[in-house]
């Protein structure tokens, strides 16, 4: 199983790669999309990091994703300009997924 990292930013990919992950740096939803589709179709990748502006701007695919594969696991990661809790990432997740509002 390989992690597979699809950032908007080089700070967050290059740390990343640091650690042993590679990936993407992308920028608009076309871009991002793809990204999604190959790491989707490769089935060595068994985790995908996501920064948040990126799960932002694709955010139907990526729940789609998450609610009808088996793989990847979606991880949301806060970047540099992350703008806050996983909580409440957490929250909006089940939210949308399930229809209960907290």
């Amino acid at each position: 199983m390989k992690f597979f990292v699809i950032s908007d930013n080089r700070d967050t990919q290059m740390g990343m790669r640091l650690a042993g992950m590679e990936g993407v740096v992308v920028h608009t939803p076309e871009e991002v999309s793809e990204a999604l589709d190959k790491a989707v179709a490769d089935p060595e990748i068994g985790v995908v990091l996501m920064t948040q502006k990126l799960i932002d701007i694709c955010a139907g695919k990526v729940y789609d994703i998450k609610l009808n594969y088996r793989r990847p696991l979606i991880v949301e990661v806060p970047d540099r300009h992350g703008y806050g809790n996983v909580g409440d990432s957490i929250e909006r997740y089940v939210s949308e997924a399930i229809g209960i509002k907290f």
